[in-house]
């Protein structure tokens, strides 16, 4: 059997066109909208051709991907713990030292993504492909939030029976929507919505309703 030939070079220019053609597509998506942004258009934004945008495809798939990358930076399935950044403040020995990097690490991402979110969340109502990529997308953020939740558990900030009904509070509170609620919608600035986060996950058990349901 031959050997799989690797060119690190090819790799890269792949790489690269593969990340101008998300960032194409975001900046689409943002300005004109999802139903709007045709492949043909965001070949022209990427400057390749149509049929490169198809390999890269389909459009909801380069919808999710446009998220991901401004949100954690890089995209794919792994889950957000398996990140260097997150691990290494997961490893922090000091709580208040921990959840202030966590915060500000959320805060900055749904401040990177605030945009395309929006974006995201308005083709999901509109779209079924769409929204089937959203709502796998929101699947593998609940068990991101459930691993959260066990760190909280781990730290002796919650019980242990109230991992799972923590992980859907921590849901809101760090999600996109909650964001730009109070960012857009209500005018608070990032240090204000920060402070915020900071004050309900310091008191998250305070906020756990009962686990039976």
């Amino acid at each position: 059997m031959p050997r799989a030939y690797h060119s690190p070079r090819r790799e890269a220019e792949a790489a690269a066109t593969r990340a101008g053609i998300v960032a194409a597509a975001a900046r689409l998506f943002i300005r004109d909208g999802y139903a709007a942004t045709s492949m043909k258009t965001i070949a022209a934004e990427a400057g390749v051709s149509a049929q490169t945008v198809q390999l890269h495809g389909p459009k909801h798939a380069l919808l999710i991907a446009a998220f991901e990358t401004s949100f954690a930076g890089d995209e794919g399935t792994h889950s957000l713990t398996e990140r260097p950044l997150i691990a290494e403040i997961m490893a922090e020995p000091e709580f208040e030292t921990a959840l202030e990097r966590y915060v500000a690490f959320l805060t900055e991402a749904n401040r990177r993504s605030a945009a395309i979110a929006q974006a995201m969340m308005a083709a999901a109502d509109a779209d079924a492909a769409a929204r089937a990529a959203y709502l796998e997308l929101e699947e593998r953020r609940q068990r991101d939030m459930r691993l959260s939740a066990g760190w909280f558990a781990s730290r002796g900030r919650i019980p242990e029976a109230s991992v799972d009904v923590a992980a859907d509070v921590l849901g809101h509170l760090t999600g996109p929507a909650t964001y730009l609620h109070f960012t857009h919608a209500r005018g608070w600035s990032d240090e204000q919505y920060a402070a915020w986060v900071t004050t309900q996950l310091t008191h998250l058990a305070e906020a756990l309703p009962p686990t039976g349901r």
